[in-house]
């Protein structure tokens, strides 16, 4: 599998994950291609130590250390939220206000294993959120996170009445279809059904910045990967001719 190099140097490495890619192998299914092998078999076996972690279907910056030293260090950073981490994603809904923070609590559901929920006995957990762009039915927002809680942005949308578009866990889970937007929608005679345009979790991590030990400034950036900048463009064409 071809991994996008975004930076690296001695001491870390940051690449562009494929939505779909585990970044560590499952517990339970070890079989399965994780990010982090595929970058130590990169780096003729070299350890590959993990500093974040993305959700299998979310797409983009990833960080790894090529040292103890560089992990303990950025652990610290992430730990103490001295590194600056923005997403973007497509949600259901016209979102209103179209910028805003969302301050809430998140625990482990008490009855959904994997699952997670707004809570008063939670961690804190804040998201600002700011719209880019907005349809009818849907909206492109860009998100910075100040706390790293499981699932945070996908909880918080939910919270608001937005969830991210083909949300499983927290959504309807329903792809993204050319026929919800385009009126007299007509499929080709060679398909049996419509394929979507979008199939997988619509989030994207496209920025993270820090500062390194040595006093180093680090800023990486994945641009939107094509299946959701596709449906943007779908939504911006057909949008303006209903």
């Amino acid at each position: 599998m071809q991994i996008e190099t975004l930076y690296e140097d001695d001491d870390l490495i940051i690449v562009n994950k494929p939505a779909g890619l585990l970044v560590i192998p499952d517990r339970f299914n070890s079989e399965l291609p994780s990010l982090n092998k595929i970058l130590e078999a990169k780096a003729g076996g070299n350890k590959i130590w993990v500093v974040h972690r993305l959700d299998k279907e979310t797409s983009g910056v990833t960080c790894f250390a090529k040292n103890e030293h560089t992990h303990r260090y950025l652990s610290i950073l992430f730990q103490e939220r001295d590194v600056n981490k923005f997403y973007a994603g497509l949600v259901n809904g016209i979102v209103i206000p179209p910028e805003g923070r969302i301050e809430s609590p998140i625990a482990e559901h008490p009855a959904v294993h994997g699952k997670m929920i707004v809570a008063k006995k939670g961690k804190m957990a804040i998201t600002d959120y700011k719209v880019v762009e907005q349809w009818p039915l849907y909206s492109l927002l860009q998100f910075q996170i100040h706390t790293g809680r499981t699932h945070q942005i996908r909880v918080h949308m939910q919270s608001i009445g937005h969830p991210i578009v083909c949300d499983v866990l927290y959504g309807d889970g329903q792809p993204f279809l050319l026929s919800n937007i385009k009126r007299k929608y007509r499929m080709s005679e060679k398909d049996e059904q419509e394929k979507p345009l979008l199939n997988r979790l619509a989030l994207h991590a496209y920025r993270i910045d820090f500062i390194k030990e040595d006093g180093t400034e680090i800023l990486a950036e994945a641009p939107l990967p094509k299946d959701i900048s596709a449906c943007v463009k779908q939504l911006n064409k057909w949008t303006k001719q209903s």
